[in-house]
């Protein structure tokens, strides 16, 4: 009789989260200078486990990047859904998101470097992907937010405003505002100048 495939140990699974976070540490407080042999000490592993997980420091790279959108979907999950109304919803991930740009610039900055991009990709993307269009779903049937709002105005306003809040442009907490304002429904026009065509 054959033995069952064992399964994956379950320190391994611990192990993979240790260097995954104390990655996520040391790149956003020293940046692109973190090389793997001190990921691997300061999680308290040899570095063999480390590359393991991690074949190498831009796959490490690359899980750090999704570990940052999986923090923001888990937000997002939890938040988003008991909010009051789809605005609301909408404000509080993007003041999530604000903030986790804010505290996280230098390691934004390894990531781009590394991977030329700091947007989501993947699974994880897809799933943001369908966070954004329930809360934009949610604001049609609520009226919060305006009825022509698509996916690709939401993927542009938080591309804006992550790049507002990594480099540091300007108040990112005033552009969420100024923003949502823009997003709110849109009185049809009337009066005399309803009926006349734009020039």
């Amino acid at each position: 009789m054959s033995t069952p495939p064992r399964r994956p140990r379950a320190d391994a699974g611990r192990n993979r989260t240790r260097v995954l976070e104390t990655a996520v540490a040391l790149f956003a407080e020293r940046g692109a200078e973190v090389q793997m042999a001190e990921v691997a000490k300061a999680a308290g592993v040899g570095v063999g486990t480390v590359y393991r997980h991690f074949p190498t420091r831009q796959a490490l790279i690359e899980a750090v990047a999704e570990q940052r959108f999986v923090e923001i979907l888990a937000f997002a999950r939890t938040a988003c859904p008991s909010a009051p109304t789809a605005r609301a919803a909408l404000k509080s991930l993007m003041l999530h998101i604000g903030r986790v740009h804010e505290r996280g610039r230098t390691l934004s900055l390894v990531i781009e470097s590394a991977l030329g991009a700091t947007s989501p990709r993947g699974q994880v993307g897809a799933e943001l992907k369908d966070v954004a269009t329930e809360i934009l779903d949610r604001g049609r049937d609520d009226g919060t937010l305006r009825a022509d709002a698509t996916f690709g105005d939401l993927y542009m306003i938080v591309g804006a405003l992550a790049a507002v809040a990594r480099a540091d442009l300007g108040d990112w907490r005033r552009f969420v505002d100024i923003t949502l304002t823009g997003l709110e429904p849109q009185e049809a026009p009337s009066g005399p100048d309803a009926a006349r065509p734009a020039s």
